[in-house]
């Protein structure tokens, strides 16, 4: 059962963020200089409840399933490259590898149902729920029992992060034709046509957005009318469309808030998963910072559903968690500002005349 996902999320004490900011005012420099920099200690102050926020322990979790929606022609790639991608996150030739080095940080890909079978291989776990989801086009992406494997595991993962002290996650995701899953999802819990979310993916032509566009509304159409249950709720929802990794990352948003874990969300797919999380357990959305806006044609939908405001714009679509890994140096500046700059006290500095 996923029953534990609509447990109490981890409150926060609105007196730590008015200590946060009554420090930041003390700073050497002009209130609110520092922009958005200053909101995010700020916010992480109220989270952490201390006026020294610290993400220096975060670790990296990307999770890989593939998609039985691939089998209709949705993607410009063929369905080898999610296993590929895997082998090179392995390897260190990923993008998310290279920014993981960079930024010292672990990096673990949970393999949640991979078509293609795999050796084990560094900084891999196969916790394979079945060979990636059922094409969602004439029945469900999974079974009721899948989800809540795939929730749970999930739900171990970040305990397992919690266990070791981690303050910040940064998950990604990979899965080729998880972006006909993202939009079919959105599409089928806003009730948003297609034409308005789905974009080209991995670099669709016209023709092949147009076919992606139709496969999705056949498979919604098909589903309200041969079983109304099967929209009857996020959980439901996510279990006729989704895929492995999308349930995978909107399970640990939910657990890493409950647990008092930060999470960056990436782009347009983590940002599917996180609206879901949050139409499962509101409360949890204190806890998310959204990274980026991607060039995804879905993405700026998404994150006006949930009223984020990301904090780069750099035209990227690539997934993997590499946005959010971006983002983590400038968190990390954040806290760092409101924690070592002197106030005008400290360093005999004199404040702005009244």
């Amino acid at each position: 059962m996923t029953q534990w996902s609509i447990d109490p999320i981890k409150k926060i004490d609105e007196s730590d963020r008015l200590q946060a900011q009554e420090k930041q005012d003390q700073l050497t420099k002009p209130q609110g200089s520092l922009g958005l920099l200053e909101s995010i200690a700020i916010t992480l102050s109220a989270l952490q409840k201390t006026t020294t926020p610290n993400v220096n322990e975060a670790q990296i979790i990307i999770y890989a399933a593939d998609h039985g929606i691939a089998q209709e022609g949705v993607s410009a790639f063929p369905q080898a490259v999610t296993a590929e991608m895997v082998k090179n996150f392995s390897a260190g030739g990923a993008a998310i590898s290279v920014l993981s080095a960079q930024h010292k940080l672990p990096l673990q890909v949970i393999n949640l149902g991979l078509v293609t079978e795999l050796p084990e291989m560094k900084s891999v776990e196969h916790k394979i729920i079945s060979k990636g989801t059922n094409s969602f086009l004439q029945q469900s992406a999974m079974t009721e029992t899948q989800l809540t494997q795939v929730f749970d595991e999930a739900k171990h993962q970040v305990e397992q992060a919690k266990d070791n002290d981690c303050q910040l996650l940064i998950m990604g995701e990979m899965g080729i034709a998880n972006t006909s899953t993202a939009s079919a999802l959105v599409c089928a819990l806003e009730s948003i046509e297609p034409e308005i979310l789905t974009g080209t993916g991995t670099g669709l032509d016209s023709d092949g957005l147009e076919h992606k566009i139709q496969v999705i509304k056949k498979a919604i159409a098909f589903h309200k009318e041969n079983n109304k249950t099967h929209f009857s709720s996020p959980m439901k929802i996510l279990q006729t469309l989704g895929g492995y990794e999308i349930a995978a990352l909107t399970a640990s948003y939910i657990r890493a808030a409950q647990l008092g874990i930060v999470s960056i969300v990436d782009g347009f797919i983590c940002s599917v998963a996180a609206l879901f999380a949050l139409r499962i357990n509101p409360d949890c959305r204190p806890w998310l910072i959204f990274s980026h806006q991607s060039a995804e044609k879905g993405h700026k939908k998404v994150l006006e559903l949930i009223d984020a405001k990301p904090l780069l714009e750099f035209n990227m679509r690539l997934g993997e968690g590499s946005g959010a890994a971006l983002v983590y140096p400038l968190i990390r500046s954040a806290c760092l500002l409101q924690n070592e700059m002197a106030s005008f006290a400290s360093a005999s500095v004199s404040e702005k005349l009244d």
